[in-house]
């Protein structure tokens, strides 16, 4: 007989997509803890979704800010059953026209971040299993344009995930899954002042998704676990066949671009008529 759901962390969870994803959660019936870098907005989340929600201020650059977090949630709820690691930082620009600070914050928040989370999963799972899912991007499975340090913690984050999940069955460990979803452009607070900036056009040049197209591919995802989930799906294959074809799809960019471009344009004169 399957136990009933316990614990649930989800990382960056204090707004926009990370705060739906806890509500997923709760909704499915886990004792969920909300950890995110800012205590106010990790707190006005938790106290939002109900009485039983978990908070915790975490930054998960820092292994011992994230294990306890682990250590949190297992006291309280008794076991680990989902990770999501959904904290992520983008900045935008040529990757030498962007301070170091920029991009060691990418580095570390997107890759680290996602290592640390994933890593400390394993360690609660080990003897119940569990599932852990990986927010992670388009950007993530091809060559992104304005976004060079943002697309390579991605291409790093998928990685690093694959390979672990590999080494687990290597392992023979089964009841452990490790799943990433790769959205396009999601309008998020992540997006919300990149209207005038077109270093993030190619977030633009699809169909922009709302956060809540990303929780319904999770939820998908946590009933049945799949190492690669592009959403939507389409966009996966195009992004596969450009990097498959790099040349190809280095010559369509400028193509995508002005797409992105003109979508931004549209949606920031929507905005200002609405002001």
């Amino acid at each position: 007989m399957t136990p009933p759901p316990a614990g649930a962390v989800v990382t960056g969870a204090g707004r926009g997509l990370g705060r739906l994803l806890a509500a997923l959660l709760v909704e499915r019936g886990y004792r969920v803890l909300v950890t995110d870098i800012d205590e106010a907005a990790a707190r006005a989340t938790a106290q939002k979704l109900g009485p039983d929600v978990l908070w915790a201020t975490v930054d998960v650059r820092d292994e011992e800010q994230v294990a306890a977090a682990r250590d949190h949630v297992m006291t309280e709820a008794g076991r680990l059953d989902i990770w999501v690691n959904n904290a992520g930082v983008l900045a935008t620009g040529p990757a030498w026209e962007q301070p170091p600070e920029a991009r060691r914050l990418m580095l570390e928040v997107n890759v680290l971040g996602t290592v640390n989370g994933t890593v400390t999963a394993i360690e609660a799972m080990r003897d119940a299993g569990g599932h852990i899912v990986n927010i992670v991007s388009l950007a993530g499975l091809t060559a992104v344009p304005g976004e060079a340090v943002y697309a390579a913690s991605k291409h790093a984050a998928i990685g690093f995930s694959l390979s672990t999940l590999a080494d687990l069955r290597l392992a023979g460990i089964e009841d452990i899954d490790i799943s990433c979803v790769c959205p396009d452009g999601i309008w998020t607070p992540m997006l919300h002042d990149k209207l005038d900036d077109p270093a993030s056009a190619l977030s633009f040049s699809g169909r922009l998704l709302q956060p809540t197209d990303v929780v319904t591919a999770v939820r998908k995802v946590l009933d049945r676990p799949r190492p690669v989930t592009s959403v939507p799906g389409w966009r996966g294959l195009q992004v596969r066949l450009a990097d498959a074809f790099p040349g190809f799809g280095l010559r369509a960019l400028p193509l995508m671009v002005a797409r992105g471009r003109r979508v931004q344009h549209r949606m920031s004169a929507r905005l200002r008529q609405g002001a």
